[in-house]
């Protein structure tokens, strides 16, 4: 459903870019293009100008008008930098997309794969909101490092900026895991500490989900299954900074046994 909703919404933004292209049409007297060139000039000068919406009248012309021309890729491309500095991101995500599906072989191919990473990087909200726009900028990301394996500093930040996402998906697991456990939940509180342990070992919240992980099952009574935790957290945090809370959390649990 919303992908259908983004579609209609792109659609209904194409059909406002032709209707603004005619009308602006008519009121170019004072300049009338006679080639792609004469027209990508131009646009250019106004993207320069910061004249958006006059700029992507002489883009879409090309598009419309010369869409076999050396230029029909470069249109495309600052049609995508439009929407990018309006902060339209997800019509700026859509026409990079474009312009590396349409013109493969284009210069912007390489730096449109990224920059469409990084508008759904932009999209992408607080982890305890719905995250599917973390989830497309990971995949778009990786697959740039796939087809642009070089390690450059596109390279370099798409890393930085999986990372972060990666990030953001076991915070929203290990805050769910917290809330069920306040909710004196533990069987599912497990679940989601399962799920950062298995799933974002290399995030943030892998120790304490194993902490979080220790905690449920000695309130379940499954004590060996916990010890089997405590020395995995052992093996991999030697010097862990919750050892002293692991302890109290067994102290407590065995003064509990002996009343």
């Amino acid at each position: 459903m919303q992908k259908l909703n983004i579609t209609k919404l792109v659609n209904i933004i194409i059909l406002l870019a032709i209707a603004i292209f005619i009308a602006a049409c008519s009121n170019l007297k004072s300049f009338e293009p006679k080639n792609a060139e004469e027209a990508f000039n131009e646009g250019m000068r106004l993207f320069n100008n910061k004249d958006y919406l006059e700029a992507q009248t002489f883009f879409d012309m090309i598009k419309l008008q010369y869409p076999a021309s050396n230029y029909a890729d470069d249109a495309q491309y600052y049609l995508a930098e439009i929407y990018f500095k309006r902060k339209e991101y997800i019509l700026a995500s859509f026409n990079y997309n474009r312009l590396k599906s349409m013109y493969p072989g284009s210069e912007y191919a390489k730096i449109s794969h990224y920059k469409s990473g990084y508008s759904q990087y932009l999209l992408s909200p607080s982890a305890e909101k719905d995250q599917d726009y973390t989830k497309r900028a990971i995949k778009t990301f990786q697959e740039f490092q796939f087809y642009y394996p070089e390690k450059d500093s596109l390279y370099e930040n798409a890393s930085k900026f999986i990372q972060e996402l990666r990030n953001k998906l076991g915070e929203k697991e290990f805050k769910i895991a917290e809330l069920y456990k306040t909710l004196e939940s533990p069987h599912s509180a497990l679940i989601y500490y399962d799920s950062v342990i298995n799933d974002y070992d290399d995030t943030s919240f892998f120790e304490l989900s194993i902490v979080g992980k220790i905690e449920v099952l000695l309130i379940m009574g499954r004590k060996e299954e916990a010890n089997i935790a405590i020395g995995t957290y052992n093996r991999l945090f030697p010097n862990g900074q919750y050892k002293s809370h692991i302890e109290k959390l067994l102290a407590t649990q065995e003064k509990k046994e002996q009343e």
